[in-house]
């Protein structure tokens, strides 16, 4: 992710997200040391997004979001891979990320990639309200043969 990406990045999040993050937050992930945003081009267009942040050896998505023109083309599984490979080049053992669990293409992607369902956050979502599914990829466990990346 560079400044020259966040005007896309805040129309994709207020396309995709009830609670959207703001210009001032995608910036502020600009300097944090712990975050990795990669952005997807289709060309010169921003097609999608994947930030997550990392302590030690572990990582949490924070969002991954694909423009509606852009969707059921691959782009959200590329990022996932990238994440995935970047992960385990850097010795992180997990990536954990929560989910609606009314948001089925999203939970199917993430099983599909080898994403384990862990627990629930009650009341994690607030518009509309909703607990979040918690899932979790153990990197260290075959990861290869579970994932298919």
């Amino acid at each position: 992710m560079r400044p020259e990406h966040i005007p896309a990045l805040c129309l994709l999040e207020q396309s995709c997200f009830s609670d959207p993050w703001s210009k001032e937050a995608l910036e502020e992930e600009l300097r944090n040391p712990t975050a990795r945003f990669t952005v997807a081009l289709a060309g010169e267009e921003v097609a999608g997004y994947l930030g997550f942040h990392h302590v030690l050896d572990e990582g949490a998505v924070a969002n991954l979001a694909v423009f509606p023109a852009f969707r059921r083309q691959g782009v959200a599984r590329e990022l996932l891979a990238e994440l995935i490979a970047w992960s385990r080049k850097n010795g992180l053992r997990t990536l954990t990320l929560e989910v609606r669990p009314s948001n089925a293409p999203a939970v199917a992607l993430y099983e599909q990639t080898g994403f384990r369902r862990v627990g629930t956050r009650p009341g994690y979502y607030r518009h509309p309200a909703e607990d979040a599914a918690l899932y979790t990829l153990f990197i260290e466990e075959n990861e290869h043969e579970r994932t298919g990346i």
